[in-house]
């Protein structure tokens, strides 16, 4: 029986890139973007935009990648996170640190520049203010006549910086005050600008880098204890050691028709089913558990790594024992159990051979053998899960395929110049692109006003808006694409399942002739019935039952 679905379901520096770094690279480099967090919730779906009370206060899309991960991953009261397989989740957390201790630094230079062109001369920032507010609801509410209409507001605003500075309304302090009032702040955006352009240079070098595979450190110095007195940094340095020890977890949960969570769907599935006889010669037949049988398979499927036919060996086979939960598709958070059966975030072995023997019939947690492969520079994780279950003399062997694909192209893309295409002057019929420049005035004027809130990014959420991660959170799964529009990935995930079915069927006849039971009858044939089918694998639906 065949049935399969192919949809998707101390400073620290770290450059320790393996040979599984692509997508590490790719979602690690979300923390150094630029652009608007509309376009990216747009285009992976799978997130939301928490729209703000002041759009002159919105987070660009790297300062909310950032400030939403390190909530989620390093939060206080934080729900645990989905395992992400093939990528380093605390590299990830560790450059959006990195991006935001580089924003801080530049927050800093900021403040200093608001501080001085800016609140001294308050009456004039509040007028500069003003205007670039009314320009951005311009821009939000009437984007065809946003430009003209803009241009109108800050044309306004500088006739009368002009006109306070050629002839104040008063003399003395007041009037040199005032001559300065609205000139100041205009000083203050020139140096604003150029501390805004070095770092957003310096950021995007960072970003590019990364999605060309090139190593780049995320250095995390505030993760780094002075001395024996600061607990700030020994805590930060404890939560990402967590991080890392957690996704080693071997707990696992299953929802519905998103299978099991940070693997995929179920794209194939193959089951050996007979009954229990004692062998030709036997009255009965040896006693066994079916940890017993796991344990024969696990050893097999270790074994594929192996062979005698030269460069044939399948490298890079990991085998766990998984405990895997049930919860709802719709779930919008998963939990571990507690108790002297965990050690940490792993279910200690003595109580994963204990569920791998329980009946399964009246239902709780199950034991899954799990056998996973990364390939594709970690773009493509390929998992199968053997499972045992006997019934009364019946012994049933499914062997279940799953496929993740790479995350969402976005986070491939590499920096771009920022261009408008407009008509010609003379021949209007055509159009030309122009090259912006890559930081205008909008853009100095949100920096400059976010930088003295940079210490409470609370108030800045509250005020400009962020990012909402989906849940149960997972940085592969959130956003992984079908693995099937690749033809080499498709390719290694039929291929590699035909090996591993025969490793599972050869262990169980091998362990079956040891335990005196009859296998030429039954479990002979049916392997042979398997495995001709396993040679004309395609993709069906598994996790999505249709049955009314």
């Amino acid at each position: 029986m065949t049935t399969l679905d192919m949809t998707p379901g101390a400073q620290i520096p770290r450059t320790d890139a393996g040979p599984q770094t692509a997508v590490t690279q790719a979602l690690s480099s979300a923390a150094y973007r630029d652009g608007e967090v509309h376009d990216f919730v747009a285009a992976v779906t799978d997130a939301t935009a928490k729209k703000g009370r002041f759009a002159l206060f919105r987070p660009n899309l790297g300062e909310a990648f950032s400030r939403a991960v390190i909530g989620r991953a390093l939060g206080g009261d934080r729900k645990p996170l989905v395992p992400s397989f093939g990528i380093d989740t605390r590299q990830i957390v560790e450059h959006c640190l990195a991006a935001e201790d580089l924003r801080a630094a530049r927050d800093r230079k900021l403040t200093s520049v608001t501080v001085v062109t800016g609140v001294l001369f308050l009456p004039g920032t509040l007028l500069w203010l003003g205007a670039f507010q009314l320009r951005a609801w311009l821009k939000r509410d009437n984007p065809k006549n946003a430009a003209a209409y803009g241009g109108i507001v800050l044309a306004l605003a500088a006739a009368l910086a002009l006109l306070l500075a050629i002839k104040p309304p008063a003399g003395g302090l007041l009037g040199i005050y005032l001559r300065l009032v609205m000139l100041a702040p205009v000083v203050g955006w020139y140096l604003a600008k150029r501390i805004v352009l070095a770092s957003a240079l310096d950021l995007r070098a960072r970003w590019l880098n990364l999605v060309e595979g090139n190593a780049v450190a995320a250095t995390v110095p505030m993760a780094v204890p002075r001395d024996d007195l600061d607990k700030k940094a020994a805590d930060l340095r404890a939560k990402l050691g967590r991080l890392e020890s957690e996704q080693e977890t071997n707990i696992q949960h299953y929802a519905g028709r998103k299978g099991i969570l940070g693997v995929g769907k179920r794209w194939g599935e193959w089951r050996l089913v007979d009954n229990l006889r004692p062998a030709e010669g036997h009255l009965d037949y040896r006693a066994f558990h079916p940890w017993d049988l796991v344990r024969k398979i696990s050893g097999h499927i270790k074994a594929l790594g192996i062979s005698d036919v030269a460069n044939s060996g399948i490298p890079g086979i990991a085998v766990k024992q998984w405990v895997v939960l049930e919860v709802g598709e719709g779930a919008d958070e998963i939990g571990r159990p507690g108790g002297a059966d965990m050690d940490g975030d792993r279910m200690r072995e003595f109580a994963i051979q204990a569920i791998a023997d329980k009946q399964t019939f009246p239902g709780g947690p199950r034991h899954y053998l799990a056998t996973q492969f990364v390939t594709h520079d970690g773009k493509l994780v390929i998992t199968f899960t053997v499972t045992v279950v006997l019934l009364a003399h019946t012994m049933n062997i499914t062997v279940a395929g799953y496929a993740l694909g790479p995350v969402n192209g976005l986070f491939f893309d590499k920096p771009k110049d920022k261009e408008k295409t407009v008509p010609k002057t003379v021949k209007f019929w055509e159009e030309q692109t122009l090259k912006l420049p890559l930081i205008d005035n909008d853009e100095v004027v949100r920096q400059a006003v976010r930088a003295p809130f940079h210490r409470i990014p609370g108030l800045l959420a509250w005020l400009g808006g962020g990012l909402g991660l989906p849940e149960p959170f997972g940085f592969r799964h959130a956003w992984a694409a079908p693995p099937w529009n690749t033809r080499s990935m498709t390719d290694n995930a039929l291929n590699v399942a035909s090996p591993v079915l025969s490793a599972v069927h050869a262990a169980t006849l091998e362990f079956l002739e040891e335990h005196d039971l009859d296998t030429e009858r039954f479990f002979k044939n049916r392997a042979s019935i398997i495995k001709s089918e396993a040679q004309g694998s395609r993709p069906y639906k598994v996790d999505q039952y249709d049955a009314g």
